[in-house]
């Protein structure tokens, strides 16, 4: 009888519990066993493995083989198992000692000639293992994802002789050689600049303001007048990501199977589905829950255009993350819980037509159109604006303003006073924290309450309102907020307006 055991890490989530791999070989007929809640991949691994220790010039036990992959209730998915139960096999039958087995964790799959190949969602591992502070053998291939995270226990194998050798004492693997200073946090690929967009003044200081706060904004105008340019430069006006933030987004974009190119990993995620996106597709889910756009956003940006082309329902499923910042996938198997506090703009027609100035639909259709937006979603955008078209003569004598450096610097600044008040940007200010730091007198909210009133608006908007005109006066680098900060919020409200106008019902 032999036993052995081996360490590696299964993907649940953005998280990679510990799977111990235990392989017992014993006396009687010939068999291959794999207990544990494997799926059908994992079942799979038999095949693999016996062709891959044979082809590497190993011999493949003609005994009673079981591998368990404990602990039993955590489903295992993935070709991720296929090494650490060939190194199992060998440790078991004596091909290779195991003195070195409880200090290394194993992952990868392998191919039928004993080449290890590459597994997608490492990153969580990487971490993980950083936690415990152990050894980690990975395909050649992940060297980039232990690079991001410059774990330097961690070691590369491209074949299982190798892997052999290492584990003999009689070669060394490659491992980290390089600092992350090759990761340069002011990189920036994207040429987009403000100064692109003609016109529009009202439109890029609302992109300035949301960009200041981390506010969701909402486009309104008739095709052609710039709402999806205007939403693609506000990459240009956010800060890099921190490492640490950087990470993250890094570990959700690898458990989708996205890699993060090395020139990007401080850039923040812009990401834009399409409206035939079904629900699931942007919150996530799955019989093996993946994240969905808005968890790929997290950090970034998620622009809906033509957003009215959404169903209903769909649009409905972002409501709760976007307030919690949060995703929670609930399934048989597993609950998992994917991050997702991302900055939400979006861009629509005021009419099925496109443009309600000119409009050839009715008023009862204009109303049916608009209802596409569920009210409780529709308070959910801090800022909506209306982009209208260009007068004549602004194309060809139009300035083009300022450029997204100067903006950008502003919105700097201004997020700086903001994290050192109150340790958030406005958009995610409290209640609590808005009575305290905001910095509003009693008249001023008297005379906003009185505008909510008369506007229809619920007590989501009065709060978000409050975190609006905070932003305003964060970029005028004002310690208070006056009435000309309150009443600039209440005119970025268009939405509303439109609403109002055509008596149209939530």
């Amino acid at each position: 009888m032999a036993i052995a055991c081996v360490t590696t890490r299964a993907s649940l989530g953005v998280a990679a519990p510990e799977v111990t791999v235990e392989v017992h070989l014993s006396n009687g007929l010939p068999a291959f066993n794999l207990v544990g809640l494997p799926e059908t991949s994992v079942k799979e691994a038999k095949e693999r493995v016996r062709s891959a220790l044979i082809n590497a010039g190993f011999e493949f036990p003609q005994r009673r083989i079981t591998v368990n992959l404990a602990p039993a209730d955590l489903p295992k998915q993935g070709g991720r198992y296929d090494l650490p139960i060939a190194i199992g096999i060998l440790a078991a039958s004596k091909q290779i000692p195991d003195t070195h087995l409880r200090d290394h964790e194993f992952i990868g799959e392998l191919a039928l000639s004993g080449q290890i190949r590459p597994c997608t969602g490492i990153l969580p591992v990487i971490i993980d293992a950083r936690k415990q502070d152990k050894a980690l053998v990975l395909p050649l291939e992940n060297r980039a994802d232990a690079e991001l995270v410059g774990y330097r226990k961690c070691f590369f194998a491209a074949h299982l002789q190798a892997l052999a050798q290492y584990l003999h004492g009689q070669a060394s693997l490659p491992g980290l050689t390089q600092d992350l200073e090759w990761l340069d946090s002011q990189t920036d690929t994207d040429h987009k600049c403000l100064s692109d967009v003609i016109g529009q003044y009202q439109a890029k200081r609302a992109l300035e303001i949301a960009a200041a706060g981390n506010h969701n904004l909402l486009f309104l105008g008739p095709p052609g007048t710039g709402k999806t340019m205007l939403a693609s430069r506000m990459m240009q006006l956010l800060p890099p990501l921190d490492y640490d933030e950087a990470l993250e987004v890094a570990a959700i974009h690898s458990v989708a199977g996205i890699s993060i190119p090395m020139q990007a990993f401080y850039q923040r995620p812009f990401r834009s589905p399409h409206h035939t996106s079904s629900a699931i597709s942007l919150v996530g889910g799955g019989s093996y829950p993946k994240p969905g756009e808005i968890s790929l956003a997290h950090r970034g940006v998620l622009f809906l255009d033509e957003v009215a082309e959404f169903p209903r329902k769909v649009l409905d499923c972002l409501r709760e993350p976007m307030e919690t910042g949060e995703v929670v996938i609930s399934r048989a198997a597993a609950k998992l819980t994917f991050a997702s506090r991302f900055q939400l703009i979006a861009a629509m027609n005021p009419s099925p037509c496109g443009d309600s100035a000119n409009a050839r639909a009715t008023q009862d259709q204009i109303q049916r159109y608009l209802a596409r937006l569920s009210g409780p979603f529709i308070d959910r955008f801090d800022l909506t604006i209306e982009v209208p078209r260009l007068p004549q003569g602004t194309l060809t004598t139009g300035e083009r303003g300022e450029s997204s450096r100067d903006v950008a610097q502003r919105v700097h600044q201004a997020r700086e006073r903001q994290l050192s008040r109150a340790g958030v940007l406005n958009a995610e200010l409290t209640g609590k924290q808005l009575s305290q730091t905001a910095g509003f007198n009693q008249q001023d909210l008297e005379f906003l309450e009185q505008s909510v009133n008369q506007l229809g608006l619920s007590v989501r908007s009065y709060h978000r309102l409050q975190r609006v005109a905070r932003t305003i006066a964060d970029l005028e680098q004002s310690t208070a907020v006056d009435r000309r900060h309150i009443a600039q919020a209440l005119g970025y409200r268009a939405m509303d307006r439109l609403l109002n106008s055509l008596k149209a019902p939530y």
